[in-house]
């Protein structure tokens, strides 16, 4: 007879909570993305500005108090109904619990004048790029996408950022 174990709880926990960060916060943005290994790591100085500056257009989650993942966004001053989504980064520990497309789906139910969400993706990063397709998908918005910054824009070796367009938002 063979005996299966369940499967591992993968939703978030009744638990979490999704706010606004605190300039005390800055820290543990920078530690969560220096942990993904995979984004453009700012430095530490640049996270608390942005808990600052920012904070009305950017979202972290905690879980039982500790903070897991956010979102860093801002308005482009030259199109103000443009949400630009700066990183988004999740724990490992909390990955595949769809925290992010919680996230992302708080953050654009919080902001106010958004008709439209931009991000930019390398076309080797297949988990935002199914994110923000799935959030199209939910917002029923059309979805662009187009190389914004190709590889000889960049001073060091980094790959096309495509930009995603995604609206209008409903």
């Amino acid at each position: 007879m063979v005996v299966q174990q369940a499967e591992p709880q993968l939703r978030i926990s009744s638990d979490t909570q999704f706010h606004r960060p605190a300039v005390d916060d800055g820290q543990h943005l920078w530690r969560i993305a220096r942990d993904s290994k995979t984004l453009d790591l700012n430095a530490s100085y640049t996270y608390l500005l942005w808990c600052r500056d920012f904070a009305e257009t950017t979202i972290m989650a905690t879980i039982d108090d500790h903070p897991v993942g956010f979102i860093s966004a801002y308005f482009r001053p030259d199109d103000p109904e443009t949400l630009l989504v700066w990183q988004v980064a999740v724990d490992a520990e909390y990955r595949g619990r769809r925290l992010a497309a919680s996230m992302l789906d708080a953050l654009a139910n919080r902001v106010e004048g958004a008709k439209w969400l931009e991000t930019t993706i390398t076309a080797d990063n297949e988990a935002s790029m199914r994110l923000f397709q799935s959030f199209a998908e939910r917002r029923d918005a059309t979805l662009e996408r187009d190389p914004l910054f190709e590889g000889e824009h960049f001073p060091d070796d980094h790959d096309t950022e495509y930009l995603f367009r995604i609206g209008p938002l409903s």
